[in-house]
């Protein structure tokens, strides 16, 4: 295979994003995973979805390269590593999907983590408090020959910070629910 057979496989165009094949790779591992599918071909699907991304990770930009060095990536990787990603891939497939959402291959596939959407929430957090402590101040201690802040300004920063604020409470309350889900406690 190519690494154009990959993504089409993981029903992606050419040059997609990292966050792209994550989230096309889980959509496909959920998808085919012999655990939820139980056709005949879901195994080998799950298999070739989890070797498509495991080549497509492990070799993300290298197509940017001179041809010789992307073919000899291409010839390693058919020696090596689809073997191995075989193997791991049919011991994923044999486990049950509860078990393979547990593994670190499917946890490398979060867009976004626990710390990720802390660190929104305290950067939207501190644009708030800057912003009124910032338009406070200015009301207070206007410089010489200077405007005073303007009531727009402060609305739209104001405003920039609690939107953030919002979505990054939202994204918590949602990983908090789904990290339950994981592990059992809310069915």
């Amino acid at each position: 295979m190519t690494s154009s057979d990959y993504y089409r496989l993981l029903g992606l165009e050419a040059g997609a994003s990292i966050d792209e094949i994550k989230k096309a790779y889980r959509l496909k591992a959920r998808m085919y995973h012999p655990d939820i599918n139980h056709a005949p071909d879901a195994k080998e699907m799950f298999i070739q979805a989890t070797e498509a991304y495991e080549f497509l990770i492990a070799h993300y930009g290298m197509d940017e390269y001179d041809e010789e060095v992307y073919r000899q990536a291409m010839e390693n990787w058919r020696r090596y590593r689809q073997d191995m990603a075989r193997r791991r891939a049919n011991a994923y497939a044999r486990a049950s999907y509860a078990r393979f959402q547990k593994t670190r291959l499917y946890k490398t596939t979060r867009i976004l983590d626990g710390t990720t959407i802390i660190f929104a929430t305290t950067i939207s957090v501190i644009i708030v408090l800057y912003t009124i402590i910032g338009y406070i101040y200015r009301l207070n201690h206007p410089l010489p020959d200077a405007e005073n802040p303007t009531v727009i300004v402060f609305l739209v920063l104001l405003s920039v910070g609690m939107i953030l604020f919002i979505a990054s409470i939202v994204f918590l309350k949602s990983y908090i629910e789904s990290s339950r889900k994981r592990r059992g406690k809310v069915k």
